[in-house]
């Protein structure tokens, strides 16, 4: 089965500085239909004005992922890690306990792109810790690489659920068929761009959930970006 999430009909928030688009429920933003997909909790497709950003503020219990799409954030937190994200990059926080945290947008003249992504851990009360790694577009090219996974495998970051988050860049002939594993399920999010997913033209901000389904195929991309989250 493949249920999908448009674009228009996710949540949306806009205070001047920030614009926001939020595939589940998500502050003042409430969707009882749309609350989480297995462990996925959060993605929250953000755009930040030039020299704005989010204060000091808290975390617990929560994995936390920041992909940027274009431009940059400044991110500061409560265990002394400081560190500029760009495309490529791709930021793994584990909450845990407790941990606090700022992102700023440090151009004077570029807006940042970027998606927030929270995934339920699978043990609460561990302690906070913080990675991040660089993925090159030839890395994600015609192809899913898988950027987070509960062990770290391949050189993606380690995040504390059954859950193994892919990126992949697609764009005219590049295509794609993979199978699905017998009880998982996977979240498809188009980050920018249009293509088909399994048979089904989408644009950036459409997502696909598919459940019970053999096989993920991509194809007639064009300037694609997806992420696949393949989950329990």
């Amino acid at each position: 089965m493949i249920t999908l999430r448009k674009s228009e009909e996710r949540g949306h928030a806009n205070h001047g500085w920030l614009d926001s688009n939020f595939s589940f429920s998500f502050a003042e933003y409430y969707d009882p239909a749309h609350m989480h997909f297995g462990a996925l909790r959060v993605i929250n497709d953000d755009r930040i004005a030039a020299g704005m950003g989010f204060g000091m503020h808290p975390h617990q219990d929560m994995e936390i992922i920041t992909y940027v799409l274009s431009g940059a954030i400044e991110h500061k937190d409560s265990m002394g890690n400081g560190s500029l994200i760009r495309p490529g990059n791709v930021q793994r926080m584990s909450a845990g306990t407790g941990v606090r945290h700022s992102e700023f947008n440090p151009s004077d003249t570029e807006e940042t792109h970027l998606l927030q992504i929270w995934i339920i851990p699978g043990q609460k009360g561990i302690a906070p810790s913080y990675e991040e790694k660089i993925f090159s577009d030839d890395d994600k090219r015609g192809q899913l690489r898988l950027v987070a996974s509960p062990d770290a495998s391949n050189g993606s970051v380690l995040i504390h659920q059954d859950v193994r988050l892919y990126a992949g860049l697609f764009d005219g002939d590049e295509a794609l068929e993979q199978a699905i594993q017998m009880g998982r399920k996977l979240y498809v999010h188009i980050a920018r761009g249009s293509i088909e997913v399994n048979g089904i033209a989408l644009k950036a901000g459409d997502a696909a959930m598919l459940t019970h389904e053999t096989a993920l195929t991509l194809k007639q991309g064009h300037g694609a970006e997806v992420l696949v989250f393949d989950l329990f």
